[in-house]
């Protein structure tokens, strides 16, 4: 639960989390929603042990991009997954810069770096 509050609290979007063994927490604006949470991406990530950037089809998240990360053991293993709603994939970015042609060109050069 700390770590789901403290990544809601830094971000202030919602945040789910669950345990391999356990059901999780959903918290949106500040509160914690549900105590007995899971969702299907959470599940996959669990599952595959990969991170996910994915729209789900069903549950709570509905049809929103979503960012599910693996939380894991010293060994490697998924014992946790904890996810958010991502609403910066919902952005198109060179609109949202467009004044503003530098932040535009920092952008594009850190991309070209990263590949």
């Amino acid at each position: 639960m700390t770590i789901a509050c403290a990544v809601h609290s830094l971000l202030g979007l919602p945040t789910t989390i669950r345990s391999l063994k356990r059901k999780g927490l959903r918290i949106e604006k500040g509160k914690v929603l549900d105590r007995e949470y899971s969702g299907p991406i959470l599940e996959e990530v669990l599952r595959t042990n990969k991170v996910m950037h994915e729209v789900p089809r069903d549950g709570m998240y509905r049809g929103k991009h979503v960012v599910v990360a693996p939380i894991r053991s010293k060994d490697g293993k998924a014992i946790a997954a904890i996810g958010i709603v991502d609403l910066l994939a919902t952005l198109d970015l060179s609109d949202v810069f467009k004044g503003y042609p530098d932040v535009l060109e920092e952008v594009e050069e850190a991309r070209k770096l990263m590949k």
